[in-house]
């Protein structure tokens, strides 16, 4: 993989040139400390991957992106800055860019952030035709998973999302639900809310409580601790 760096300060430049020199099939073809530069690198090198700084002192590197996709439409581009206002951002995600890194950049970042670009160039390049499930990879659309309740520690038929759904309502709900509240606020059957709810007790994220009502027949109350 062939790099160049576009950055102004040359001290970080120097150390991003560090951080690629420890990752393996990777080489730094050119390096840059204006926008004028960086078009210069890329027109006398075969470039795969721009490291590209914004404030430069000529010009701003998130303008300077329309003209490279004009030029070197091949060239990917990772955003190397301190900018974090939400229109940079915007973009960058307008313009293809393949990651944002925000500085002070630790190495264990960087070196996460490049080896997911060569990951998913190689599984690309390895491809004649894809499919929806491999272009939903691509485009960063897998099914998301709670981060409370990671689906390899649930039991079978107990769906995370759905936990947390569930954990949502209750906690919009601090005096307590039934099962049939829980189960109508959800639009679930009543069979479901009760085998989220006591899953739930067994992990130690729900209590219940028995309350009786008007008629004598003791209900189960759920509530979130």
């Amino acid at each position: 993989m062939r790099a160049v760096i576009a950055e102004d300060d040359f001290r970080v430049l120097r150390i991003q040139e560090q951080f690629l020199e420890k990752i393996d099939d990777v080489r730094v073809v050119g390096k840059a400390l204006n926008a004028q530069e960086t078009l210069q690198a890329l027109e006398e090198n075969e470039v795969d991957l721009l490291l590209l700084d914004i404030y430069m002192p000529d010009q701003l590197g998130i303008d300077l992106i329309p003209d490279i996709r004009k030029k070197f439409p091949t060239v990917d581009i990772i955003i190397i800055s301190a900018a974090t206002d939400k229109e940079f951002l915007e973009a960058c995600l307008r313009n293809g860019v393949f990651s944002y890194l925000i500085k002070p950049v630790s190495l264990e970042k960087f070196t996460e952030v490049i080896q997911a670009y060569k990951e998913q160039n190689s599984q690309i390049q390895s491809k004649e035709e894809f499919d929806q499930a491999f272009a939903d990879k691509m485009f960063g659309l897998k099914k998301q998973e709670s981060d409370s309740f990671p689906q390899e520690e649930l039991p079978k038929g107990v769906d995370p999302l759905t936990l947390e759904k569930v954990m949502d309502v209750l906690h919009q709900n601090k005096e307590g639900l039934t099962a049939d509240s829980v189960a109508q606020q959800m639009g679930a059957s009543r069979t479901t809310a009760r085998r989220y709810l006591e899953y739930l007790i067994s992990v130690k994220k729900v209590q219940a409580e028995l309350e009786y009502g008007v008629v004598g027949r003791p209900e189960r109350i759920y509530s979130s601790k």
